[in-house]
């Protein structure tokens, strides 16, 4: 057993629960524990030359469990099924314009930057929430790891300028806006909706669940057909 390797595996489960605390008391996106507790960890690595291939040998575990989290998302939509029906028709063509728009806007930034396959199979994947987002990115070829850093930029971005967008949008409906938080920022703007409303947070997590699941499904023969039309 590699002994570095735990210790980083120890010290990112102290850091995330750390700043879990510091940002329940202080609820600022730079201390959200999703970007403050790898910034920390990156310049731990950096300071003592740690390689990734030495961080991941212990915390890949925590990226498996990615994997039973999925299976969970499953209990939102079952508990929210009657709020699925009433709004199928707006759920899913909000959820296939966001994901049309997330693929192609994608391609075309990745040809801006001669990105190549991998990089821009993975970032065409990024799109959804972080569980799914690796799930499509295997199956098409790309890198998970690319397309766990892209789904977090994405959701970071997001929130960032949630409030701007939407008010710039003039949404009157607390559905429309939660829809347009979890399709477009994904977990970072489901907890985002959820600070700003309840019934903004439900709609969040239902999009943001339904094109995971949709995407891992259909963004397969989505992605290779938008490349196929548009290279």
């Amino acid at each position: 057993m590699n002994m570095l390797s735990l210790f980083c595996f120890a010290l990112t489960l102290i850091l995330y629960v750390f700043i879990k605390k510091l940002h329940k008391r202080h609820p600022y996106l730079l201390l959200s524990p999703a970007l403050f507790a790898p910034f920390l960890i990156i310049v731990f690595m950096l300071i003592f030359d740690v390689s990734y291939d030495t961080y991941i040998e212990e915390n890949k575990w925590l990226v498996w469990l990615l994997g039973p989290a999925t299976v969970a998302f499953a209990i939102p939509i079952y508990e929210y099924r009657q709020v699925i029906k009433n709004h199928l028709i707006s759920i899913s063509l909000g959820i296939a314009v966001g994901m049309l728009c997330g693929i192609v806007s994608a391609f075309y930034l990745a040809k801006m930057f001669n990105f190549d396959q991998v990089t821009t199979l993975s970032l065409m994947s990024r799109s959804i929430s972080t569980p799914f987002a690796i799930e499509l990115t295997n199956n098409i070829g790309g890198s998970a790891e690319l397309v766990i850093l892209f789904t977090m930029i994405t959701g970071m971005a997001g929130v960032a300028f949630a409030d701007l967008v939407l008010a710039g949008l003039k949404l009157h409906s607390k559905f429309a806006q939660g829809a347009a938080l979890g399709n477009s920022a994904h977990g970072f703007g489901t907890s985002k909706a959820f600070m700003r409303h309840k019934e903004e947070g439900v709609a969040a997590c239902l999009s943001m669940v339904l094109a995971g699941v949709f995407m891992v499904l259909l963004g397969p023969s989505l992605i290779h057909g938008v490349i196929w039309i548009l290279q």
